[in-house]
């Protein structure tokens, strides 16, 4: 498979994933997350998809495309640890882990680090979509059409 293939599967799996967590917590009250906002194609994508629903953003620094700069009070900067940590309690209904450096062992541990601070945000029967394994969390079979360890899916259990 090419590179460009893989990511292909990769932000089609993504999207999907995206829309059918949104569709799982439509009833449930709550903010959405975006961890690691990027160039903003997620957070676009996000907002369009739950326009009833703030949609928060994390990152070190906002370097996004134009048409996806978030709102002020919505765009949380700095480095994540630190903003999931003033974020605590806050109920989020729907969040998606994006960090990464680009070396998979890395990714890895960085995520079962940051697994804590993402579940100290969440909502209960909340859900996160995350490209990198996280630990503690119950882990849902991922949506139809989306290949076993593409994208990972978990829900909040109290």
């Amino acid at each position: 498979m090419s590179r460009l293939d893989s990511m292909l599967r990769r932000l089609t799996a993504q999207r999907d994933g995206l829309n059918w967590a949104a569709a799982q917590v439509a009833d449930l009250p709550g903010a959405a997350l975006d961890i690691g906002l990027g160039n903003g194609r997620t957070y676009d994508h996000m907002r369009k998809i739950m326009p009833h629903r703030r949609v928060l953003v994390i990152d070190r620094v906002l370097q996004c495309h134009a048409s996806c700069v978030p709102p002020q009070e919505d765009f949380l900067q700095g480095e994540a640890d630190a903003m999931l940590v003033g974020l605590a309690g806050a109920e989020i209904a729907l969040a998606h882990y994006d960090l990464g450096f680009g070396d998979e062992v890395q990714d890895v541990a960085e995520a079962a680090r940051m697994s804590p601070l993402v579940k100290g945000v969440m909502a209960a029967e909340g859900i996160v979509v995350s490209g990198q394994p996280l630990v503690g969390f119950a882990e849902l079979p991922p949506p139809e059409g989306i290949p076993e360890g593409r994208y990972r899916f978990y829900r909040i259990r109290p």
